[in-house]
């Protein structure tokens, strides 16, 4: 459950229980298992909520007979594993976020230090995500992911490179690098930021062919990064940068360590430095202090800067954070809804015309799978699950899922393109 963090945790106890000797399946294809394990998300209520209706169904499985023993892992489990405990006595066992060693030896495997690099792929062949770092050093007021991950602790860079090569040699293109906080990377083991030299090492694995940039946290964000993206061929010209807001107010009530000038000059720096970088943000609606000028303020925001992609998130109050500590979540849930809707109507618009404006052009792609009479795949400007997609059409075209190919679009809605191959 939850983010490609959770994923790669995910990846890699399956790896520990495949070398344990057991027969591992992920996802929807567990059928017939007998041992059901769970990677549960624990960051707002949605994702709380989802993770414990999948726990109950799995129990409820295990009732008719279909499975005999359930275990739960992961954020929910780290924070609410006594109250899990109680109300949920059908499962077998609850581990934290850094147990999978205990994981493997409950089921009666023996854990193994030389797969430390190694994972079983979930996504994909063609693409993987790369965990560099665990835990947050920020403590922005809504975020409960330090209390649940813990500091920052980056993974040394030999060690990224390894498993990085091991991923390109089962036939990895492109990689997506993942954090809490991308931008942080090496404080702890260097004493400075070594993002860009950590993207550069990477780039220089045979096999890889783009290089993906999630979680870029704005504060003091690493400015030598920027030529990275700029010069080197693999490096696509993305940027996911979560913003959360514009307000100077909200901002400080976020304690997100920069102000509204500082975050307009990034922006700005960062399309000047990087010429056409598609950049993707994540914001907040409904938190404490955002009354209506502070929501009008970011839905300007928003119309002004056209970002090429965006997500809105309503606030959600999460106890033991210093928000839910300070300041009351007075602000109804209905009307939380109400302007997620209207920034995304508004971005909708936005999206629809920059797709547009792509008809006629040609972009390198990347074929992810075949879905029904068409192609899907993504230019260097999407990345999986969160972006749009090419589509193509099938007849007449013999098109490799993880093949790159040069697309002409011809067509363009909300947030998807359609073309032909050139």
């Amino acid at each position: 459950m939850g983010c490609a963090k959770n994923l790669v945790d995910s990846e890699r106890l399956m790896r520990q229980l495949q070398a344990a000797g057991f027969p591992v399946a992920h996802g929807g294809h567990v059928d017939g298992a007998k041992t059901v394990l769970i990677n549960t998300c624990g960051f707002i209520n949605d994702a709380k909520e989802e993770s414990v209706n999948t726990i109950l169904s799995v129990i409820a499985a295990k009732k008719r007979g279909d499975v005999e023993r359930i275990f739960v892992f992961g954020c929910l489990s780290q924070r609410y594993r006594h109250e899990l405990q109680q109300e949920l006595p059908e499962v077998d066992g609850f581990f934290g976020v850094e147990e999978s060693d205990r994981i493997v030896e409950t089921l009666g495997g023996a854990p193994s230090p030389k797969f430390l690099t190694q994972r079983a792929i979930a996504t994909p062949a063609h693409y993987a995500y790369l965990k560099i770092s665990e835990g947050c050093n920020w403590g922005c007021s809504y975020c409960a992911i330090p209390l649940i991950r813990g500091k920052h602790r980056s993974t040394p860079v030999e060690q990224l490179v390894v498993e990085t090569k091991l991923l390109a040699a089962r036939g990895v293109k492109e990689l997506l690098i993942t954090a809490q906080d991308t931008t942080y990377y090496g404080m702890d083991l260097y004493g400075r930021r070594r993002l860009s030299g950590l993207l550069t090492a990477l780039a220089e694995v045979n096999g890889i062919e783009w290089i993906r940039l999630h979680y870029a946290y704005p504060a003091q964000f690493p400015e030598d990064v920027l030529p990275v993206i700029r010069n080197h061929p693999k490096l696509c010209k993305y940027l996911d940068i979560p913003l959360q807001h514009i307000s100077g107010k909200v901002l400080k009530n976020m304690r997100r360590g920069i102000d509204s000038r500082q975050t307009r000059a990034l922006i700005e720096k960062l399309r000047k430095e990087v010429p056409g970088i598609a950049l993707r943000t994540t914001l907040i609606v409904g938190h404490p202090g955002e009354d209506e000028a502070a929501f009008r303020e970011l839905e300007n925001f928003v119309e002004e800067t056209r970002f090429e992609r965006l997500g809105v998130f309503c606030y959600s109050e999460e106890e033991g954070t210093y928000g839910a500590k300070h300041f009351p979540d007075t602000i109804p849930e209905g009307e939380k809804q109400a302007r997620r809707e209207r920034i995304m109507s508004l971005q909708a618009r936005i999206s629809q015309k920059q797709n547009e404006e792509k008809i006629g052009k040609i972009f390198r792609t990347i074929i992810d799978r075949r879905e029904g009479g068409y192609y899907a795949g993504r230019t260097q400007y999407d990345s999986p699950e969160v972006d749009g997609e090419v589509f193509i059409p099938a007849d007449g075209n013999a098109l490799q899922p993880g093949k790159f190919y040069n697309i002409a679009i011809t067509a363009a809605d909300t947030y998807d393109l359609f073309g032909s191959k050139q």
